[in-house]
């Protein structure tokens, strides 16, 4: 029995070796001594030993012989058994490197107790190329872009998993639970060791959500907490922007949300206890939540510990947190951290306290109340050592450090950090999205503050246009540096095209259509004298208009008979009311400062301007036809800008207010009463006010409001025939008061300059014949107007090179020839959607469907303009 069992351990034995040793080592019949076999030398129960007298690799197309053998673990010189474990690990060395398909170890000699090696091997090949079939086209693209990376690397199983499992989770993610990806290899035939892989994708149907059940809430309305589920919704017949497909990633983190929500509105215990998944037999699927809800818990007794410097009553008034209040950590965390100058961490910080912190700690929790204690560690004072700038390749550093309100030698302050960050994107040089300011602590007790910021490109060259009712199509083409260096104008080598880098501005400009033509320069300097940010500018213009050219573009539109009456009740004019024409010329200077109070956010500046116009057969302006006019006007305007990006703004508001008055001739008695020869006098106002407040997710909502009126100083005098107000369209045409003499204001779903409510003196007029109609009056413009507009924007893409947004707007508006016909609240309305596209070359480019609610007096068709185009700049 016991001669049995060993024969069977040696059968055993032997049957391992051939199956795990033997594949892997051979012994060829090299060069051998005559009559004499090595073969019959060795065998798995009698190894011999040898010293390695060589080894040799082959089948090696790519890879290194030397570092195939150093991965072996053999040496030349080594000695081992033949057949051993050297032989068996130097096989499974190459094989876990992943790279080789088969290894074998052959012996090709044997002689004087030395063995020759041969490493004989079959590399996997690479993988060349990947082939998608099942998906469309754009599919295509898309799962590309996951996967190429892949190229070039050995076909191995774990990359063919990995692949695969990248292709399912691209297709996973968008609703198609159940894709499949099959896979195929094929082999190059032209290239040696190369392979091309081929995926079958089958996408299947898309997964939607039938139903989702929740138990378990009792207190909280059920469609409140299912609204929690931004990204996991059921099917329903409306439902379009926000899909019901299901996708796990998106499911888990909605999870999360809702349980927030619940904790956020007191539910401190709220968490989902189980959910599953169930597939219908259409393939859909239901989820089943089961929610543990709690019961709502309040704030009892709120203490404070490790506050030496303020006393815990004026601790607990900031962070404005009662008795009785719901439990939201949330909010809490907010009121610790995260409302700048009103939190209790900017009270500390604003003062120095860099290292301060708050801990509130749950020290009791009784029914549904809780004690918390509120750990503070001050810290020490820390004092701004020094500035640091990154990124800024293009603008000078001395542009940057004047805008940095954190400064050297100064005690460190939060509040001042953020603005800080805020000043430099107002700028306008730098990406907002990648300016980062980082403070650094250093060892002796200071702190380094280190902004991080990333040039983008603000100079371009302006492209513009817009179609007008009169002037049809107005082209502007124009060139702006928005950092443009006088003081390197003589030096040859910074010009790139111009030189930059300072923080000023220079601007040319040309504005044109067949019988209009528009010429302006400007340049601004942010920082007069360099230590002060107050800012001066001058700008000069001219341009002119030619009514016959008008008149030309009638008769092409409406016929060569020369009349043009568009509008229903309009009474038509001759063409000889357009062989006149319209000059203006001029120059401004201003001044401007930033205010400290009420906050760094307001600006005061003040404008000296003279314009000189040339009137002939005009009939755009109110109670001037003919003659020359001198307008010498004062300025002053006060603004709060708080926006945080120009591009695509979140948050924030700007509001303005300007005001403008000529010299009170007639008082001094003065004003002459020859018409063809006017020293215009009065005054103006111009109110604008936007507001931009964050809705849900990327949606802002933008809301503003505008205003003007002329004012005069003598009743015999009248109001002036320049500057009245014209509204419809996009608020371009011929652009603003120095091009034709109006101010134009956009509102879209209305044809240009056709909302306008008449006095009811040119009202009974025109009823009598006498009058012109009301598309010559609102062409004239009001001396008063309002303008009030909401939107709903949604970014597309906010890449600083090119920003896209869509807006949905409602919009209402109204101008009016006399103040006793003012009524805010009488107003044309429209509303539509747009599409804005900010490219840094060409500035903003305006796309609107408007339509218009309201009919105007004496217009047929209510005016109506649908589709409004505009080409940098925004409608006001």
């Amino acid at each position: 029995m016991h001669n049995i069992i060993k024969r069977f351990t040696l059968l055993f034995i032997l049957q391992f070796f051939v199956f795990t040793g033997f594949a892997q080592f051979k012994i060829g019949l090299g060069s051998q001594t005559a009559n004499r076999n090595p073969m019959e030398e060795l065998s798995y129960e009698n190894p011999q030993e040898f010293n390695i007298a060589a080894i040799t690799v082959t089948g090696t197309k790519f890879l290194d012989p030397n570092t195939l053998i150093s991965v072996s673990g053999l040496s030349v010189n080594d000695r081992i058994s033949l057949p051993g474990e050297a032989i068996s690990s130097a096989v499974r060395r190459l094989m876990d490197q992943g790279i080789l398909e088969d290894v074998s170890i052959n012996v090709t000699k044997i002689e004087g107790g030395k063995a020759w090696l041969e490493i004989e091997l079959k590399e996997r090949p690479r993988l060349a190329k990947m082939v998608l079939k099942g998906i469309r086209k754009g599919e295509m693209d898309s799962v590309e872009e996951k996967i190429s990376t892949n190229k070039g690397k050995v076909i191995t199983e774990a990359l063919v998993k990995n692949i695969q499992l990248s292709i399912k989770k691209h297709f996973i993610d968008k609703g198609f639970l159940n894709t499949a990806v099959q896979v195929q290899q094929i082999d190059d035939s032209l290239r040696v060791n190369n392979a091309t892989l081929v995926f079958n994708i089958d996408k299947k149907k898309k997964v939607k959500i039938d139903n989702i059940f929740i138990e378990g809430i009792e207190e909280m309305p059920e469609w409140k907490v299912l609204s929690k589920l931004k990204k996991t919704k059921e099917r329903a017949p409306l439902r379009i922007f926000t899909p019901s497909k299901y996708v796990a990633k998106k499911y888990k983190e909605d999870k999360k949300t809702m349980v927030d929500f619940l904790n956020k509105k007191g539910y401190r215990n709220a968490y989902v206890v189980n959910d599953s998944i169930v597939t219908n037999k259409n393939g859909n699927i239901d989820i089943y939540m089961d929610v543990n809800e709690g019961h709502r818990f309040f704030y009892r007794n709120i203490t404070w510990t490790g506050n030496y410097l303020h006393a815990s009553d004026t601790l607990g008034l900031i962070l404005g947190i009662k008795k009785g209040d719901l439990y939201n950590p949330e909010e809490l965390e907010k009121k610790i951290n995260g409302i700048p100058q009103n939190d209790v961490s900017s009270y500390y910080m604003d003062d120095g306290y860099l290292y301060f912190s708050c801990t509130p700690i749950e020290i009791a929790v009784e029914g549904d109340s809780i004690d918390i204690e509120m750990r503070i560690f001050e810290g020490k004072q820390a004092m701004i050592n020094r500035i640091v700038l990154n990124g800024n390749t293009k603008t000078s550093d001395h542009v940057v450090l004047r805008e940095i309100l954190t400064k050297p030698g100064q005690k460190f302050s939060k509040t001042d950090l953020i603005e800080t960050t805020q000043m430099l994107s107002k700028l306008g040089y730098f990406d907002p999205q990648k300016i980062e300011p980082k403070p650094i602590p250093q060892a002796d007790g200071t702190v380094d503050i280190e902004y991080n910021v990333e040039e983008k490109s603000n100079d371009n060259i302006e492209l513009s246009g817009g179609w007008g009712g009169i002037q049809g199509f107005v082209g502007t083409f124009g060139i702006v540096f928005n950092n443009f260096a006088i003081r390197d104008i003589a030096k040859l080598k910074k010009y790139k095209p111009l030189p930059k880098g300072d923080g000023q501005k220079f601007a040319i400009r040309f504005q044109a259509n067949g019988g209009y033509q528009n010429y302006s320069v400007s340049f601004t300097e942010p920082w007069l004298g360099g230590k002060k940010p107050n800012t001066f500018s001058v700008s000069l213009f001219h341009s002119q208009q030619d009514y016959s050219k008008i008149y030309e573009r009638y008769q092409k539109l409406y016929g060569s008979n020369g009349i043009y009456n568009p509008f229903a009740g309009g009474l038509g004019f001759g063409s000889s009311l357009y062989q006149g024409s319209f000059k203006n010329t001029g120059g401004s200077i201003t001044y401007g400062k930033r205010l400290n109070w009420p906050d760094r956010n307001f600006s005061l500046s003040s404008t000296f301007s003279y314009q000189y116009y040339d009137v002939v057969n005009s009939f755009l302006l109110a109670n001037f036809q003919n003659g020359k006019a001198h307008d010498v006007s004062l300025n002053a305007n006060i603004s709060r800008y708080s926006l945080d990006n120009p591009q695509f703004t979140r948050s924030g508001s700007s509001f303005s207010l300007t005001a403008s008055f000529n010299p009170p001739y007639s008082a001094f008695g003065l004003q002459n009463t020859n018409k063809e020869k006017l020293w215009i006098e009065g005054h103006k106002w111009m109110f604008d006010a936007d507001w931009y407040t964050p809705v849900i997710g990327k949606l802002v909502f933008h809301a503003k409001s505008n205003m003007g009126f002329l004012g005069r100083y003598n009743s015999g005098v009248g109001y002036s025939p320049f500057g009245r107000f014209v509204l419809g369209g996009a608020g371009m045409g011929l652009q603003n008061v120095n091009s034709i003499g109006v101010e134009l204001i956009g509102l879209r779903g209305y044809d240009e300059g056709i909302v306008y409510q008449p006095t009811l003196q040119e009202q009974q007029d025109r009823a009598l014949g006498i009058s012109n109609s009301n598309s010559s009056l609102s062409r004239q413009g009001g001396i008063i107007y309002n303008k009030y507009t909401m939107e709903l924007r949604y970014p597309i893409s906010l890449n600083p090179s090119a920003t896209i947004y869509a807006l949905s707007f409602l919009e209402a508006g109204n101008s009016w020839g006399s103040y006793k016909d003012f009524n805010p609240f009488k107003l044309q309305r429209s509303a539509g959607v747009g599409v804005r596209i900010f490219m840094a070359a060409f500035g903003l480019l305006g796309f609107d469907y408007g339509y218009g609610f309201d009919p105007i007096p004496g217009v047929s068709n209510k005016g109506l303009k649908k589709f409004t185009f505009s080409l940098g700049q925004q409608i006001r």
